[in-house]
This record gives structure tokens, C-alpha cells and sequence, in this order.
């Protein structure tokens, strides 16, 4: 897919919670970003994803609003004012944003 600030955040954060093996920034002028997902038991880790804020629609939360995602099993991906980040880590620091999507 092609390249942005945005993406790379997003698939930075789906690593860090294990939800894919890995990404890399391909490409000179027209970078591109190639992300490698996970299964297990030949079944992917990522069961859904939902985006939440769409450009005709944006939806904004505030720290004590922000969702849990099947009762704590996925998480939140917000971005906020200190960055890109989990729901978990953004009710911690308490700070809102826009909530891009949510994955399980």
C-alpha cells in the first residue's frame, strides 16, 4: 500500500501488540509499506478491524469515553495530541483524540 506517517504508526502499533509480524518502508520517491500479517494454527490473529473516524464523519473521544474492544480482547487506535496511540496508553497519559478505528 502506499506510504504515510499515519499508516506507519498504525502498523507500528499492530506490532507491538502482536497483531502482525512485522512492516517495512519499501521504495525511493513513491514509498510504499509492505506489512507481513500473523496467524496461528493457520487462522489470522486479526479477526476484525473497524474504522471508526471517516473523512465525512469524524468521531472524537475523550479519555474517559475511549471504547474497549470486546471487553479488553482488541484495542483502540487513537490519534491524539502526543501521537498515534492505544486506548489503553491514551486513558493512561488521559488524553482524547479522534478514534481511527478498533481491532479484535
Amino acid at each position: 500500500m502506499q506510504h504515510s506517517k499515519m499508516k506507519e504508526s498504525i502498523a507500528h502499533i499492530l506490532k507491538e501488540e502482536g497483531y502482525v509480524d512485522g512492516y517495512k518502508v519499501t521504495g525511493g520517491l513513491k514509498k510504499e509499506l509492505e506489512v507481513s500479517l500473523k496467524y496461528t494454527e493457520n487462522r489470522p490473529v486479526i479477526s476484525g478491524i473497524k474504522r471508526e473516524s471517516k473523512p465525512g464523519i469524524r468521531r472524537y473521544v475523550n479519555s474517559t469515553d475511549i471504547p474497549r474492544v470486546l471487553g479488553g480482547m482488541g484495542i483502540a487506535i487513537l490519534s491524539t495530541s502526543k501521537g498515534v496511540l492505544e486506548g489503553h496508553k491514551a486513558k493512561r497519559l488521559k488524553v482524547g483524540g479522534e478514534l481511527v478505528c478498533t481491532v479484535w
